[in-house]
C-alpha cells in the first residue's frame, strides 16, 4: 500500500488552490459545509465506494458524500435496492439514512473548481484514501467500487499498484492483493446518465456482480 498515510481532518488545507476556493465558496454560501468532506457509512463495511470529489451544491453543501445533488439520486436508489442503504434518498448529513455494509468516500475530499482536481491534489489527498483502504482491508472488506477513472486510479495509487496494470473500463472487475476485488463503473453524474453513457440497468449490473461475490 501507499506508505504515505494520513488521518482525515476537517481542517485540512494541504492544497492551496482548493483551500482558497473553499474560502471563496464559504463567503458566497455561509450555510454550506465548504470544508473537506469525510467518508460516510458503516464502520466495518464489505463494500467501499470511491467517488471523484464533492459536488458544489451536493456534498460540499451538506457535508455527506453524494448528498443533495443529482449524482446521489441514482447511487442511493441502487444502494437501497441492493440492501446497502436504509433509505433510497440521502437528503442531509443529519437525516436518518444508514449505510449497511457499505461506506462512501472520495478520491479528493474538497470541492475542486470546475469539478476537476489537479494531479498534485489527487496525490496530496491520496494519503487519506490509503488510510481508509487500510482500515477497510483490516476490517475484512472485500469489494471496492470506483466511480469513474479518477477514482479508479486513486484507489490503485492508495494500494501502491500502477494504474496500467489494471486499466479502467465500465463493468471491469479486477482481482487485487489482500483478497480485494475492484469493480469499475462510469460515474453516476448528471452528464453520464442524461447522455445514456450510464443507464440504470448498466449501473445495476455492476451491483449484481458485487453482490454475487460478497
Amino acid at each position: 500500500m501507499n506508505t504515505i498515510q494520513d488521518k482525515f481532518s476537517l481542517a485540512c488545507r494541504k492544497c492551496q488552490r482548493l483551500a482558497k476556493f473553499l474560502d471563496e465558496v464559504k463567503d458566497k454560501h455561509p450555510d454550506y459545509h465548504a470544508r473537506p468532506v469525510p467518508a460516510f457509512g458503516d464502520v466495518a463495511p464489505k463494500l467501499l465506494i470511491i467517488g471523484l470529489a464533492p459536488g458544489m451544491h451536493g456534498a460540499n453543501r451538506t457535508g455527506r458524500p453524494f448528498t443533495g445533488d443529482f449524482a446521489g439520486i441514482l447511487l442511493y436508489r441502487v444502494l437501497h435496492k441492493y440492501g446497502f442503504s436504509s433509505c433510497e434518498e440521502s437528503v442531509s448529513a443529519t437525516d436518518s439514512l444508514r449505510l449497511i455494509g457499505c461506506r462512501i468516500t472520495n478520491a479528493v475530499k474538497c470541492l475542486p473548481p470546475g469539478n476537476k482536481p489537479e494531479t498534485n491534489e489527487i496525490r496530496s489527498c491520496n494519503g487519506y484514501l490509503s488510510t481508509e483502504i487500510e482500515s477497510f482491508v483490516e476490517g475484512e472488506g472485500r469489494a471496492i467500487l470506483a466511480l469513474g477513472v479518477v477514482a479508479h486510479r486513486a484507489g490503485l495509487m492508495a494500494l501502491g499498484i500502477k494504474s496500467n496494470a489494471h486499466p479502467f473500463g465500465h463493468g471491469f472487475v479486477h482481482t487485487l492483493p489482500n483478497n480485494l476485488t475492484l469493480y469499475d463503473s462510469y460515474h453516476c453524474s448528471r452528464y453520464n446518465t442524461q447522455t445514456k453513457r450510464l443507464t440504470v440497468s448498466m449501473f445495476e449490473q455492476v451491483f449484481e456482480k458485487i453482490c454475487a461475490n460478497l
